[in-house]
Order: C-alpha cells, then structure tokens, then sequence
C-alpha cells in the first residue's frame, strides 16, 4: 500500500478521523493526500456581466486562504503524534465532492480511502447518508469509516464478516496482509440463519486453507443478523468492523434505526468496506 487518501471539510468529525489516517499510514508505510473540494455556486451572468469572473475569482481565493489555513493545524497533529515524517500531500478541487474523489482516486493511483462521518449517534445516516454511501459505492478501493467519536488506539482484533462464498476469500487475505502489519488478529464472523445453505464442508475447507494465518472462524447460529453482530463487536473486543459491499440495500437493512440506536449506545467503532470484484 503506498497512497490513502483522506478527504477533508476541517470538521471535528474529519479531525478525528486524520488521526486514525496517520497511524494507519505510519503502519503501511504510504503517504498521506488530504483532498478538500468545494462548490461555487451558479449564478447568472446576465446579472452580473460585469463582475461575473471576480464572484468566482473572490470565492476561489476565500476557500484558498481557509484550506492554507488549515493545513499547518493538521501537521501541528502529526507533530504532536510523532508522525512528522509521513508524506503529506493536498489537493484542493472545485466540484462535486464524489467526482472529484473518484477522480483523486484514479489519478493518484489510490490504494486506500479514509474519511470520518458524524453519523455514530444515526448508523443508518453513517451506511446510508449521502457522501458516505456515494462514496462507498462509488470508489473501488477499500473505506475506512471513522466515526466522530471513536477515538483511535492500537487495533489488535479486527472483525471480518463473511459469507464463505469463494469471492470472499480475496477480501480476507488483504485483511490478514493488514492485520500482519498492526500485528493484530482477525476474527471472522457468520451468521448462520435458519435460511443459510453454507455447509459444514465448506467451513473446514476455509479452516483447513487459512490454518496457517492469525485467523479465527466464528459459526454463531442466529435469525437475528444485526444483534449477533452487536455482541461479535462487545464480546469478541473488536476495534475495527470489516464487511464486505454486496448490495446497499444490505447496509440499510442491517444498519435500520432500531438497531442504529442500540448500536450507537454500547460501541463505537471504525468500519471497514472493502469492494467485492
């Protein structure tokens, strides 16, 4: 991993989540691009025929002046943390926010996005608010979601829900390569319904292929998906939440507001979505 990109509004949320950018870029060894994006507003220029372009010249430079602002109160954080050595790149682009970030990403050649969303107290808003979800289905490399209120510490277990379907073992095998690095240990988690048809079998063949990794596989049979994940995360002491994108309409399911509430009350964690291919 060589590149994580770190979109940016200067939000306490955004703030909190730097410091869990740093740390993690210290670990992989890659550098940091802090992207900020702004949106002009349109106006018409039969109105103003005369002072059109200084509107937006005005408008540029204000947002110019906040982000060079800005920038010396985030490394004075990698200061504080130690982290001064980590390369520190920025851009600063006018546009949609989840263009613009596609196009950082493709343009950059970016391996990792991190970014911080103030949606812990509503998990549906966290998966399902706009710039969030966009962005997750929108980029085709892994997003760390970093809560406003989930303060970093060191990962020593990360959670990885499964399927056991066969594309799914990709996905595993980048987060041990992770784990490997944070020198933490996986602990990977089904459910398995009443209306599950992953067989006995093919949980060995995965024991059996992954024998030699720091993994462990959790077979907790439950109709109710959302609660035995609460108590993966409480009782298994997980720090950061892996899962895999399948649909969207995964994430408003399983994150709906009943469960958004008893979630946001006893954990507080950052969640990772990787891409299935």
């Amino acid at each position: 991993m060589k590149k994580i990109l770190f979109p940016t509004d200067f939000s306490d949320a955004a703030t909190n989540a730097f410091v869990h950018a740093l740390e993690f870029a210290k670990v992989v060894k890659a550098e940091l691009i802090l992207l900020h994006t702004f949106e002009i507003p349109v106006y018409d220029s039969q109105f103003f025929p005369e002072n059109y372009a200084s509107i937006y010249s005005s408008i540029e430079l204000a947002k110019f002046e906040m982000f060079k602002d800005e920038i010396p109160k985030l490394r004075a954080i990698a200061s504080e943390r130690k982290l001064d050595d980590i390369v520190i790149k920025h851009r600063l682009m006018d546009g949609d926010l989840i263009y613009n970030l596609k196009n950082a990403v493709e343009e950059d050649q970016v391996d990792f996005v991190i970014m911080g969303t103030s949606g812990v107290s509503d998990w549906t808003k966290f998966f399902t608010g706009s710039n969030t979800s966009s962005v997750i289905s929108g980029v085709e490399v892994p997003v760390l979601c970093v809560p406003v209120d989930a303060k970093y510490k060191k990962v020593k277990t990360i959670g990885f829900t499964t399927r056991y379907r066969e594309k799914d073992k990709k996905e595993l095998k980048k987060i041990l390569k992770i784990a490997k690095k944070t020198d933490a240990k996986v602990k990977s988690l089904y459910v398995r319904t009443s209306n599950s048809d992953v067989t006995d079998t093919t949980i060995k063949e995965w024991e059996k292929e992954f024998a030699g990794e720091n993994v462990e596989f959790l077979v907790l049979p439950s109709d109710d998906v959302k609660d035995t994940i609460t108590d993966f995360i409480l009782y298994k002491d997980i720090d950061i939440l892996t899962t895999i994108t399948h649909k969207r309409s995964f994430f408003e399911s399983l994150f709906d507001s009943s469960f958004s509430k008893k979630i946001s009350k006893e954990v507080s964690i950052p969640v990772l979505i990787m891409h299935e291919d």
